[in-house]
């Protein structure tokens, strides 16, 4: 029979929540296997009769027999006719056998990453907002969202496609979403898009990392705005890129600079990341001198626009100047949108429109990366997208955040005013604050996260040393009243973290 120890140890594995999921004859062979693995029971060591270990554990002999079947099975025990069950011999081949098991990496184990696996893990990575906590930004108002116009639009698909809207989509996108996205950006953002130029992805980060590989290679050299949307600066670290951080003014990228930094060298920049309709994190527009100005750098060196268009749908002072791929002629610009910041994080699409010569490459790429996005959600879009419900959402939610906007404004005025400068934005879903007190901003943006609030620090967008510290808040996820709740406990953690005056 099993010592007492190893006869409770298998008891617990019956009774563990964490295996409840597990019929119960799994989980005793689970135990027992366990048992060997650690070396508590040795090589040849007899284990209990069926019929005795299952009055024991309180179960079924059939259960027991299920369990040694399983271990005969994979090879920990032999069992011999007349004779009984026994741990096997071959388990001796086993590599750790018998040594106790560890949760951390041994002292002096080293984990060997490539160099792009060290970057990523060094940069790492990019953090999403999971929950709507206050501020955070980027995150939309998911409760205002139309949900049962969207399930009747999805119930219509399955009952169209059938079984079909289970297979596999093809990986540059479903036509019929295809077509919707190139028709909305056409009228609304001034595109020059066809169906056919559409890629259809799970993000805009998912773009950003194609784009970094497909584009440039390891070592080459890529412009930037400064400060800059921290996943695009990750994804072109990650890919070994060069990032060349351009700074700003009120206008936009300073494209005068860029094209001082871009003098016709070996290591001259090939492609220019731009958030041009509304920076990120300044909020900036880009100015249409600067604009023609890219595209024709773009045109002479045969050099790509990465174009982030990621939350233009939210301009709050009429509306957002046309894109810059609508006034490429030459097909230098790839245009990255995603519905994730317009509709709901969940859905998981965004896309690219793509330079003709650049639709096979991209779309071959992707097939690396996860094949395809869900065709359901995907059909289900373009209905919404064609019978008028992503416009009138769109218009619906402009009016909600801007109005929050507002409120925030104006909390932040009231409460903050002795720690931070608002700059008020034109659009978007964030508004930067700057500190106007000696407060340091990693701690502020610890501090706030303990307290419940969630702040992203401007220093981690920025290249340059020289920058005003602060933070971005997100306003679009909460109502009024939440947000003065949070503003109120936002002031208390500034307060705590300034120095007293003397």
């Amino acid at each position: 029979m099993f010592k007492h120890a190893q006869l409770e140890s298998v008891k617990t594995w019956l009774v563990d929540p964490a295996h409840a999921g597990l019929p119960l004859h799994a989980r005793v062979q689970r135990a027992i296997r366990q048992l060997i693995l650690d070396g508590a029971l040795d090589v040849g060591r007899p284990l209990p009769a069926s019929r005795a270990l299952a009055q024991s554990l309180g179960v079924s002999r059939d259960t027991v027999e299920s369990a040694y079947g399983q271990l005969h099975a994979e090879g920990f025990i032999e069992r011999r006719v007349g004779s009984g069950s026994y741990v096997s011999e071959r388990i001796q081949r086993l590599p750790g056998r018998g040594r106790p098991r560890r949760t951390v990496v041994e002292r002096g184990a080293t984990t060997r990453l490539s160099q792009r696996g060290k970057a990523m893990l060094q940069g790492g990575g990019v953090r999403d907002f999971f929950t709507p906590r206050p501020f955070a930004p980027g995150v939309p108002e998911t409760r205002s969202f139309p949900l049962q116009t969207w399930e009747r639009l999805q119930r219509q698909v399955l009952k169209e496609y059938g079984t079909q809207a289970l297979l596999h989509s093809p990986p540059q996108g479903m036509e019929q979403l295809r077509h919707a996205i190139a028709d909305y950006i056409n009228l609304e953002r001034g595109a020059r898009a066809t169906p056919e130029r559409v890629l259809v992805l799970t993000s805009s980060q998912q773009a950003l990392t194609l784009c970094a590989h497909v584009l440039l290679d390891a070592g080459e050299r890529i412009f930037i705005e400064d400060p800059v949307y921290h996943g695009a600066r990750k994804a072109f670290d990650a890919a070994g890129l060069e990032c060349v951080p351009v700074p700003l003014d009120a206008d936009g990228l300073r494209v005068e600079r860029m094209l001082e930094l871009a003098q016709p060298t070996e290591q001259a920049p090939r492609a220019v990341f731009l958030t041009p309709s509304h920076q990120f994190p300044t909020g900036a527009t880009l100015a249409l001198d600067r604009r023609l100005a890219v595209i024709e750098w773009a045109r002479q060196q045969q050099g790509w626009i990465i174009e982030d268009d990621y939350d233009s749908e939210f301009h709050y002072a009429g509306k957002p100047t046309a894109c810059v791929q609508g006034l490429d002629p030459y097909e230098r610009t790839i245009y990255i949108g995603t519905f994730t910041k317009s509709l709901f994080p969940g859905l998981r699409i965004g896309y690219m429109v793509l330079p003709s010569q650049l639709v096979a490459p991209m779309t071959v790429a992707r097939t690396l990366l996860d094949g395809h996005s869900a065709p359901i959600p995907q059909l289900t879009l373009a209905r919404f997208i064609e019978g008028g419900h992503f416009g009138a959402h769109i218009r619906t939610m402009r009016a909600v955040y801007a109005e929050r906007r507002d409120v925030l404004v104006r909390l932040v005025g009231l409460h903050l005013s002795d720690f931070v400068e608002a700059l008020v934005p034109t659009g978007g879903m964030q508004m930067p604050c700057v500190f106007i007190r000696d407060i340091p901003e990693r701690a502020a943006v610890d501090a706030a996260r303990k307290a419940g609030i969630d702040v992203l620090g401007l220093t981690e967008l920025h290249a340059a040393k020289r920058h005003k510290a602060g933070f971005l808040m997100g306003f679009a996820a909460h109502a009024p009243h939440e947000l003065e709740i949070a503003v109120r406990k936002l002031a208390q953690v500034l307060r705590a973290l300034c120095p007293k005056d003397k």
